[in-house]
């Protein structure tokens, strides 16, 4: 990748949360949601971000927004500089080039404020433009998501799931962003809705030129939006890859699981389902060496005890797995 193009690049990211532990002389101690994550984004691109509920997705993508009240270390570089320690001041005026959309669309939209209400003080509160064309901007704004010019009186009870959805899209889009981090977007609309909104979002990223980070658990939609995908598993990127090598052919044993997973529209697929073994590893008790090794139908005794690095496959440039045993396979 050319360095020059990259808008985002994330260097051993780790987020912390600190809590209680059980009993009644329990002590304190530290979950450790996102383990040492590294990757970068290219200007233009989309990166889908896959795993089971609870691996760390979310947490990753709040992280990179400064939305959680969290212990952070590691290296955040937006657009070549480093936002990681930036205070609140600094850091607002960031924020205005990376905006998130939410999963649950009624929850991240204020009840109490009308779609235009909404709008008009994040345009009011920024000062992106005169005062006397913020009105404007708000019905420009709705027409750019689809939505008609009568919903600027309406609150978000008063719309669809989609239709909230599309309000969403439109205050993420208030600011002009280069990067929007899209949180779960479709999961909570039915399917029909779904396949409207993830084309409202390959149409926006081409008439502003938007870097989308795609953070999903579906696997087949995940596959058309993505130009590449990283897999996570319990606060890891276990692999990444582009999306047409990822999907024909995925390196790492839990990602191979996962694609399995995927319906296959052709009744005659022998494609065998990979199930994995045992359960989750819960926070407070994380498996020695590889994380992934309690469930790895492929583990040996080396697993236990080494934890490996993401690395680049050989042969394969951009393909990364972290895996000991495709360590013959590594450059």
């Amino acid at each position: 990748m050319n360095e020059e193009s990259m808008i985002l690049e994330v260097e051993n990211l780790a987020v912390e949360f600190p809590v209680k532990k059980g009993g009644a002389v329990g002590g304190k101690g530290l979950v450790r949601a996102v383990n040492g994550v590294s990757f970068s984004v290219t200007e233009g691109e989309t990166l889908g971000l896959v795993g089971e509920s609870g691996c760390g997705k979310t947490t990753l993508g709040r992280a990179l927004l400064r939305l959680l009240p969290v212990s952070v270390s590691g290296r955040i570089v937006f657009d070549g500089r480093e936002i990681t320690a930036l205070k609140n001041r600094e850091f607002r005026d960031v924020r205005r080039d990376m905006q998130m959309i939410f999963q649950d669309p009624f929850s991240s939209l204020n009840p109490r404020l009308t779609m235009g209400q909404m709008l008009y003080e994040v345009l009011q509160v920024h000062r992106v433009v005169p005062r006397d064309r913020i009105r404007k901007r708000v019905y420009e704004l709705l027409d750019i998501v689809g939505l008609s010019r009568e919903y600027y009186g309406r609150y978000p009870h008063e719309f669809s799931g989609g239709q909230r959805q599309r309000a969403g899209i439109a205050r993420a889009l208030a600011l002009n962003p280069r990067l929007l981090i899209c949180d779960e977007p479709v999961s909570a609309l039915d399917v029909s809705i779904q396949s409207q909104i993830i084309n409202l979002l390959k149409d926006l990223q081409r008439e502003f030129s938007l870097t989308y980070l795609f953070i999903a658990h579906d696997l087949s939609v995940v596959e058309y939006i993505s130009d590449r995908v990283a897999v996570m598993y319990l606060g890891n990127i276990v692999e990444i890859a582009s999306s047409q090598e990822l999907y024909g052919s995925p390196s790492h044993p839990y990602t191979r699981a996962l694609m399995s997973a995927i319906p296959s529209p052709d009744l005659s697929s022998s494609r065998e389902r990979i199930m994995l073994k045992g359960d989750i590893p819960g926070p407070l008790d994380m498996p020695s060496g590889c994380s992934f090794h309690p469930r790895c139908p492929e583990a040996v005794d080396r697993c236990r005890h080494e934890a490996p690095e993401l690395m680049a496959l050989k042969d394969e440039p951009g393909h990364e797995v972290s895996c000991l045993m495709r360590s013959n396979q590594k450059n």
